[in-house]
């Protein structure tokens, strides 16, 4: 009997990206004998429901094409079962792929990893009702995604990068209090991050050092600096080195709680809602298809 898995599309993502990028990977899958559902949801809303009756009717492997959104939306589905997530990424920060080694512009190869069907167990972080892969924003970083998430140009990184310019301009120090693992702290800072993997926002590795299977979430905060100084570290993030800065500050813990005044928290680009946010360590709650050394 033919192997059954779905393929989860939002065929106008990227101004149609998600459906050429479906129709590239498609056939790679059936060529390799999969029985491939096809699911294409008109908004977010029908596309989690179609995720989730695909995962109940027990398909092997739910294959997301899109962004890390279409991930987290594929997250919510597959999270606690047997069903394995797969990835095409058609989005513009694709960091979920990139934690995996999975293919960015190459449909086809990206394909290739779901044929190869090599799977690594990985924790989730659960806000809430929700869970998330990457990072959960709730600061500057915060205030940047809501701005980025606004604007319809540029595409791709660039965005971020001028969304950060924007806000750096009005942005002031936030009070925050920290719930880790019971030990309260208050304190004012330009940023705090709570980290199930290293990035976000396409490559911005923020919480660097963080590990998807250690069964924690990694803890980052800013204390205040001059905005020349947060500019200057800016270009830091993409490759981990901004971790020697004295404003830095990291924790790993179980479960944290972030609160502060008027923010408004993002994890994998999408919108959870205000602060206060409780966020927990969910262990070995997602089965995901890699690539090679990245298993």
């Amino acid at each position: 009997m033919a192997r059954e898995i779905a393929l989860l599309t939002n065929p106008t993502s990227g101004k149609g990206l998600g459906g050429r990028t479906a129709a590239i990977a498609l056939p790679r899958l059936r060529e390799a004998g999969f029985t491939v559902r096809q699911l294409e949801g008109r908004d977010v809303e029908e596309a989690r429901d179609l995720a989730r009756k695909a995962v109940d009717d027990g398909v092997e492997t739910l294959v997301v094409v899109g962004g890390d959104g279409m991930v987290h939306l594929g997250v919510q589905a597959v999270a606690h079962t047997d069903t394995a997530l797969g990835i095409v990424p058609a989005g513009t920060g694709n960091d979920a792929a990139r934690y995996f080694g999975i293919p960015r512009r190459d449909p086809q190869a990206a394909a290739d990893v779901v044929v190869a069907g090599r799977v690594r167990t990985v924790d989730l972080a659960k806000a809430g009702p929700t869970y998330f892969l990457c990072v959960m924003s709730a600061g500057f970083d915060a205030v940047v995604n809501e701005r980025a998430n606004r604007m319809t140009w540029p595409k791709g990184q660039m965005r971020y990068n001028l969304a950060t310019l924007a806000e750096l301009r009005v942005f002031e120090p936030l009070p925050y209090t920290l719930d880790l693992d019971g030990d309260t702290r208050h304190v004012r800072a330009m940023l705090v991050a709570v980290g199930n993997g290293p990035s976000f926002g396409g490559g911005l590795r923020i919480t660097e050092g963080a590990v998807l299977d250690d069964g924690l979430l990694d803890v980052v905060f800013f204390h205040p600096v001059s905005k020349p100084d947060l500019l200057r570290t800016y270009p830091k993030l993409f490759k981990g080195t901004h971790t020697d800065h004295p404003a830095y500050e990291h924790h790993r813990v179980r479960e944290v709680t972030v609160a502060a005044p008027g923010i408004v928290a993002y994890a994998d680009g999408e919108r959870l809602g205000p602060l206060p946010m409780t966020v927990t360590a969910a262990p070995g709650a997602l089965k995901v298809l890699v690539n090679g050394d990245a298993a």
